[in-house]
């Protein structure tokens, strides 16, 4: 008895040490992973805004070319639904400034994610956060879908694209003070916005030009307390994809489950009509309607009368 609670104990401790040893390097991976992470990570970026109003701000004067604007709070993935049933989207950075404009700041390395439907549904979900029952439709706030892309998604080799409503037989502004803006990643040159997108690609903070941002890095990758708060946004970020990956899972196990009833549904209506069973007979026995009972007619090849 007691040699086997011995080796028991033995086997309890090894397991503990290896669980140790992977923890460990994990962290170690994770520690690597960060020192290569640049501004333009998204991951990385979230971490760069989060409760740093200041940088934010910084970041949306250059953009905008508006140099009084004021930012008074700035949050990241910020979680836009309120229409039952709709998709919900994650915001990179959601801000307001002192007079309510809204701005959505959004960071994509791949050209289909900074599609123009994607802008234009952010700008939409950005409506409806904004406006509550019975307030007027004047009380919408400005809002700013900015698009920071890796590559020149629109291809015409400007750094920045202002997308606004325009009526096509006057020319003239819409006004519906909903605005789009790509930022072309690319254009690394000597203006404020150059400078900016030069940052966005550097690793190391003693190449950037910008010191508020050079700073923020800094901390998140040779501080102690930063690469703390940097590894624990990216278990949040992995237990998220865990979780979204469960979601999906049980929803499309759900629509299999479905297809299966409907299969089996689909073999009772054939069998009912290889038996020479009248089709008012059928419908009123099964709820099916005329024209579902025409379809399973001819994918199977039977006459329809």
């Amino acid at each position: 008895m007691f040699i086997r609670l011995l080796i028991h104990f033995k086997e309890v401790r090894l397991m503990v040490e290896m669980q140790e040893k992977q923890k460990k390097r994990h962290h170690q991976e994770d520690l690597q992973r960060l020192q290569s992470f640049r501004p333009i990570d998204d991951t990385f970026m979230r971490c760069l805004f989060r409760n740093d109003v200041p940088l934010a701000e910084m970041v949306l004067r250059i953009i905008t070319g508006k140099n009084d604007l004021q930012l008074v709070s700035c949050e990241t993935q910020a979680d836009l639904k309120r229409v039952t049933g709709a998709r919900s989207i994650l915001l990179d950075a959601y801000g307001t400034d002192s007079t309510g404009k809204k701005y959505d700041i959004e960071v994509q390395r791949a050209d289909i994610g900074a599609d123009p439907h994607r802008a234009r549904y952010h700008s939409s979900m950005m409506d409806i956060e904004n406006l509550d029952a019975g307030q007027d439709f004047s009380k919408l706030p400005d809002t700013y879908v900015i698009f920071i892309t890796e590559n020149d998604v629109m291809q015409a080799g400007h750094p920045i694209y202002h997308i606004d409503r325009i009526v096509k037989e006057t020319g003239k502004n819409f006004n519906d003070e909903a605005h789009i803006i790509y930022v072309n990643a690319q254009i690394q040159d000597e203006t404020a916005l150059g400078k900016l997108m030069h940052d966005f690609f550097c690793v190391n903070a003693d190449n950037m030009k910008y010191s508020i941002l050079a700073e923020r890095v800094r901390y998140f990758k040779e501080t102690k307390k930063g690469v703390v708060d940097m590894s624990s946004v990216m278990e949040e970020l992995i237990e998220e994809g865990r979780e979204k990956g469960e979601k999906e899972g049980i929803v499309k196990g759900r629509e299999m489950e479905k297809a299966e009833e409907r299969k089996r549904f689909n073999r009772m209506i054939e069998s009912l009509i290889e038996n020479k069973v009248s089709d008012v007979q059928i419908m009123k026995s099964t709820g099916v309607t005329p024209e579902e009972l025409d379809e399973i007619k001819k994918k199977k090849g039977f006459l329809v009368i």
